[in-house]
């Protein structure tokens, strides 16, 4: 899993940005991560971050081939049945934090109506400050959590400001005619034997 010197010196170094992942808080393979930077002109800079498993798949390779039948990964209840091998979609594609991570990085200009400006899409290198879950970011974002907020308070302006920027991006796509159905989605739990105990509504929350 060790990056050679000469993949990071042709991808573009954002080991150094405030970047994290949020996800469920049992997901393990941690494809995506987010940054976000108030830039002089008072536009927003929005980092997307993708693990970049086609430097690892390489194209028409058995693992391609696999991967192309399959075409996606299956989750059941609580097992996953994945698209490419656990080594990959858990380990060096996945987006753990305090490691360093190849990714695919779409940086967009957003002003402060929600419009696009420019944007660009780069090979790129990152390190993720944190793995965060959905539960911990609504705590710290509704809730206003002060320990929570305390223990990440190096990413605290970043939840911020991605909040804000979120709801002016929900603004712009409802004026543009977008329907948000809000349809309520089962969350099934089990046991430590894998038997469905309970069925309950998925919270929806800010995150």
């Amino acid at each position: 899993s060790r990056i050679e010197k000469k993949e990071i010196k042709e991808r573009k170094d954002l080991r150094k940005d405030v970047i994290f992942t949020i996800d469920g808080a049992d997901a393990k393979d941690l494809d995506d991560a987010v940054s976000i930077k108030k830039l002089k002109n008072g536009n927003f800079l929005l980092g997307v971050h993708i693990a970049d498993v086609t430097h690892y798949v390489k194209k028409n390779s058995a693992l391609d081939n696999e991967a192309y039948v399959r075409a996606t990964s299956v989750y059941l209840v609580d097992k996953v049945v994945p698209m490419l091998p656990a080594c990959l979609s858990n380990g060096v594609c996945s987006l753990n934090e305090k490691v360093d991570r190849l990714t695919l990085s779409c940086e967009m200009e957003i002003d402060k109506s929600g419009k696009l400006v420019s944007h660009s899409i780069n090979k790129s290198i990152i390190n993720s400050v944190h793995r965060m879950t959905y539960s911990d970011v609504n705590s710290i974002l509704e809730d206003k959590d002060k320990k929570l907020i305390a223990e990440y308070k190096d990413i605290y302006k970043s939840l911020i400001m991605m909040q804000g920027l979120a709801k002016t991006l929900r603004i712009r796509r409802e004026e543009k005619g977008s329907i948000d159905f809000d349809i309520e989605e089962a969350h099934i739990k089990v046991d430590d034997k894998g038997r469905v105990v309970e069925i309950v509504p998925r919270e929806r929350g800010t995150a």
